[in-house]
């Protein structure tokens, strides 16, 4: 990769590393399901009236708008709202490349080979001191609600390869529609209508700003930057700045939101990095019984995978086989 590409590639992990310390923000103006929605609507709005609709089926649209919009981040918020950390929130996320892995071979038939379930193994073991770290002195039900998000993305990473959209920034702009009302109508009814009109009543330069940099710098120049990159250069030359995103949300939180890093922390962080280093950069084996490699994006342009924070959706050109790659990011969402 040319100098200046290494750079923009560690800007977009930097930026969505980030992303956690301003979604805490955030929270701090909005109730997590009302954020959300929001986010999602900035996102898309105007965006979906100058990007193409993706080259892909409907039903695909509407289920990764579900399971990543609706699911995935409806559990992020609410865990991080519950009094999960940024920092440690961007670290957690990172498992979705082991549950991705794991639909990936029920739901595709990949085999799991040895390095790649090693690096499972290391990257669950991560999770396990995070865990410790965590029950000890935090939130566990926000812990949980983390992983529970980190397992919708992995079940949205795993549909958006069998949508195999060819463009990410169109798809993410369209698959951002579907969540809005969803998550407006479930604000509504847990939130309540009182809470939504005080917090939107109370609607300051510091909210504006949150949304502003969740929904435009993180989702639409995430996307945009990480596309180009992935039509540049193969999926395994930009897949590993991923791993970058829970090193910059864990510095950024300490940094800007005092938030302490335990050793035990850290111990989790090189456990949970590494596995997941090995579990999403092993080539995967193919479907059992499969005579040849697993189709491609339509248009020569190569496969589509997916990442990380957050995180990305992944393809190489050249007419590379298809994959799933590690994320917080694009992953085909961001964080």
């Amino acid at each position: 990769m040319r100098p200046v590409h290494i750079a923009l590639a560690v800007l977009v992990a930097a930026v969505w590393g980030v992303n956690f310390v301003v979604i805490d923000v955030g929270l701090g103006h909005f109730p997590p399901l009302l954020f959300s929605a929001l986010r999602f609507l900035v996102a898309a709005l105007p965006a979906v009236f100058f990007v193409g609709r993706p080259k892909v089926a409907w039903k695909w649209i509407v289920a990764v708008g579900l399971v990543l919009g609706v699911a995935k981040f409806g559990l992020l918020f609410i865990g991080m709202n519950q009094g999960m950390p940024a920092g440690l929130s961007s670290l957690v996320l990172q498992v979705q490349a082991v549950f991705t892995a794991v639909v990936a071979m029920a739901v595709l038939g990949e085999r799991l080979r040895g390095l790649r379930l090693l690096g499972m193994g290391i990257a669950l073991a991560g999770i396990a001191v995070a865990g410790v770290d965590e029950g000890s002195g935090g939130p566990l039900l926000g812990f949980v609600l983390t992983v529970g998000a980190a397992a919708c993305w992995g079940v949205s990473n795993v549909l958006t390869r069998r949508a195999a959209p060819p463009e990410a920034l169109n798809f993410m702009v369209w698959v951002s529609v579907v969540p809005v009302l969803p998550l407006l109508a479930l604000s509504l009814l847990f939130e309540g209508p009182s809470r939504d009109a005080e917090a939107l009543a109370g609607f300051d330069w510091s909210g504006a700003g949150a949304l502003v940099y969740v929904a435009w710098i993180s989702t639409v120049f995430g996307f945009g930057a990480w596309g180009m990159l992935l039509r540049r250069y193969p999926a395994s030359s930009v897949a590993p700045f991923s791993l970058l995103v829970p090193v910059f949300g864990m510095s950024s939180a300490a940094v800007l939101l005092g938030e302490s890093v335990t050793p035990l922390r850290w111990g989790a962080a090189a456990l949970l990095v590494g596995g997941v280093a090995l579990t999403s950069l092993v080539r995967p084996g193919g479907p059992a019984g499969a005579a040849g490699p697993p189709r491609a994006v339509p248009g020569g342009r190569g496969a589509v995978r997916s990442s990380g924070p957050g995180s990305a959706g992944h393809g190489s050109s050249g007419g590379s086989r298809a994959g799933v790659a590690p994320g917080r990011g694009e992953n085909w969402s961001v964080p």
